[in-house]
Parts: structure tokens; sequence; C-alpha cells
């Protein structure tokens, strides 16, 4: 069994971007810029988002906070996703989610300008997913591939199952491993809430992506040998003996099915870390696409 490190994946992608960025300095102009907005005090958003500016920073990406109480309106949120598309100076728009439930989370995505929706959840971008066109993949996914194709986890003609089915992971990482391309060429079973005798699919499966938000639901004996196990899962469980309170565990039982792995993800420092390099690659596209915009006008 292997463990697909996503910390030392991302440090990896992350300093190859640092490289590329200080590369392009003349054609760029400035430093990619990624504007994040959090609603509320949502205390996995707060640690999610400054972890992103932590990683700006590092790499010497420019980041801005725009913080809003959760009493905030619709309104005065979308107005100010408006200044930042209209402002030359950003590259990518991302909004941290969740929102709170007075504010339509469809309508604050499509909002955004799809040139600079670097979490790639507008529409747009993903109907670009869905048709193999170039666009913003969303992070998670994106952060999923490269994760494989860093550790050299080759796909081509494997059954891969799919266990959620959200616009966030599910679908489009379904839509990513079905891609002629590698990591890609897939058969792929998407399976949700809904599938009746789950445990047929993943038995079949040489790769599980497990994506539903119950802890430790994939048991060894849905898995067969050899299997490749992404968990996507980042849950927290009440233990007692963590100064916190809790600790954090994924959609599978880790200690149980990582015996049975060819390669399988850690949580935490699995997926999550790869989120942030897929965010920041992004953040880095769409600082190329506006300076080609800037240098063709």
């Amino acid at each position: 069994m292997q463990l697909l490190d996503g910390r030392i994946a991302s440090q990896i992608i992350q300093q190859q971007l640092a490289e590329d960025w200080r590369s392009q300095q003349e054609f760029l102009g400035r430093p990619p810029h990624l504007a994040c907005i959090l609603v509320g005090h949502h205390p996995p958003s707060e640690t999610y988002v400054a972890s992103k500016i932590k990683a700006c920073a590092n790499i010497g990406f420019q980041s801005s906070l725009i913080r809003f109480p959760d009493t905030i309106q619709e309104d005065e949120l979308l107005e100010k996703i408006r200044q930042l598309n209209a402002d030359t100076a950003v590259d990518g728009i991302l909004v941290q989610l969740p929102l709170p439930r007075h504010i339509d989370e469809q309508t604050v995505i499509q909002a955004i300008d799809p040139d600079k929706d670097v979490d790639g959840f507008h529409p747009i971008n993903m109907g670009r997913l869905a048709n193999g066109l170039q666009g913003f993949i969303p992070a998670t996914p994106l952060g999923i591939l490269l994760l494989l194709e860093h550790y050299r986890v080759h796909t081509r003609g494997l059954h891969a199952v799919v266990i959620g089915r959200s616009h966030i992971v599910g679908t489009p990482v379904s839509l990513l491993l079905s891609r002629n391309r590698e990591p890609g060429n897939c058969t792929v079973t998407l399976c949700h809430s809904q599938t009746r005798h789950l445990e047929l699919f993943t038995r079949q499966a040489d790769l599980i992506v497990a994506a539903l938000g119950k802890p430790a639901f994939l048991k060894a004996h849905m898995v067969k040998e050899g299997a490749v196990v992404v968990d996507v899962g980042i849950n927290r469980v009440v233990d007692s003996s963590k100064k916190l309170g809790f600790r954090l565990v994924g959609d599978v039982d880790f200690e149980e099915v990582a015996p049975k792995c060819s390669y399988i993800t850690p949580v935490p420092g699995g997926v999550g870390p790869m989120t942030i390099a897929a965010l920041l690659k992004n953040t880095y596209e769409a600082a190329r696409l506006h300076a080609q915009h800037r240098f063709s006008s």
C-alpha cells in the first residue's frame, strides 16, 4: 500500500507555480490576485480561507480577504461581486461556501465572471467541462487528478466508482475520469444515496472516489484487493482525547481499508492540500488569460 500524500504533492505543485510566476513576471505584469469572500464565522470556512490566503503569500501571489457578517443581504453581496468582476487587478474570485440560508448559493455563483471563477462552479465552466472544452475545473476534482498524476497512478481502462453526485466533487470528477486523457479513460459508475446494493459496485471498482460526507462509511468488505481509494470526506467526530474535543476522519474507514489498497489518500493530508494547489493553479491560469486579453486589446 502506498499513501497518496497530498501535502507533498501540493507543495511541489505550489513551488512550480511560484517558479512559473517569477518566469512570467514581465508578461503578467503583476502577481496573480485571488479575492476571497467570507460570510459569517463558520469555523471550517475560517480555516479553509486562512489556508488559501497563506498559500497565496507563500508563493508570491496576491490575495484579498473580504469579510461580511452573516446578516448581509444577497443584493449587497452581489454588488461586491460585480465590483470584483470589473476590477482588472483581480484575477480570481472565490466565495467560500456554505452561505447563510437567506442567500441563494446558485445566484451568487452565477454572478461571478466565468473568467474569474477559479472555483469552477459557474454553469458556463461546468458546461465547458461536460463538453471537454477549456475552462476552470472545480478545485477538488482537479486536485484529485493532479494527485493521481503526481504519483503516476495510471487510470486508463480502470473501472472507477464515484460515491456522491454533488456539483462540487462527485459529478465533475466522474466527468474528468471518463475523459480521453491521462488521468482519465476510466469506465465510470456514479453512485449516490439512491443507489441500490452499493457494495456490488464498489467491490468491482479498481478506483473508488468517496465523496458522500459520512464518517468511515467505506469499509474493507466493500473494497477489492489492490484498489485505489481516494477519500474526499472531511468529517469532525467527537474525541475527548484531543485538545479541541474532536478529530478529523474521512468517508473511508482508513485503518480497515488501507491494507487492501494499492494506493489510498489519508485524512487529513490527502485531497485537502490538493484542493488548495488546484485553486492556485486556476488563479495562475486566470492571470495568464487576463494578461493575454490585455496584450490583444
